[in-house]
């Protein structure tokens, strides 16, 4: 090989080698199988994906109390973010039955969040005591300024389908 070339062609291979390497996550190379991202709610609860996963619900349920917690947060579950709606309205289908759950806003004078800006919601419903499973359908939540409405999920799988 003519040594005026070789260095020629090492410049130009250059961006296929490390585009090759970068075209996949490691675990989908590794495994094989593609790859799914996970969100883990910070309270251990369900989490309902809103949109293209521009927003998660995370619903945690205290079944000894019959009380149900949501927690608006961001796309990837991390950080906790406000909603101007003063309550969060879910239709939900235990046993064949209709229920309906209206979550008020909580306001914590520790973060500074009040009724109208606030990222938790809370219900108690004496059949939620008795109930671990349910179909929900959340009817509206405006989030700065995109609205999400009849997301539909299943407590407490959630409605993430990949994974």
């Amino acid at each position: 090989m003519d040594v005026r070339i070789a260095p020629l062609l090492a410049v130009l291979a250059l961006p296929i080698a490390v585009g090759a390497g970068c075209s996949r996550p490691p675990q989908a190379a590794e495994s094989g199988e593609p790859h799914h991202h996970q969100h883990h709610p910070p309270h251990g609860g369900t989490p309902v994906v809103l949109g293209d996963e521009a927003y998660h619900i995370e619903l945690v349920l205290d079944a000894a109390t019959g009380t149900l917690q949501a927690f608006v947060l961001d796309g990837e579950m991390e950080d906790f973010i406000r909603s101007g709606v003063p309550s969060i309205e879910i239709d939900a289908t235990v046993h064949g039955a209709p229920r309906a759950l209206l979550l008020a806003a909580v306001p914590n004078p520790a973060t500074g969040e009040t009724v109208g800006d606030t990222s938790e919601f809370e219900v108690q419903a004496d059949w939620l005591k008795g109930a671990p499973e349910f179909d929900g359908v959340l009817r509206r939540i405006a989030i700065r300024g995109s609205t999400f409405t009849d997301v539909k999920f299943n407590f407490p799988r959630g409605n993430d389908t990949d994974g």
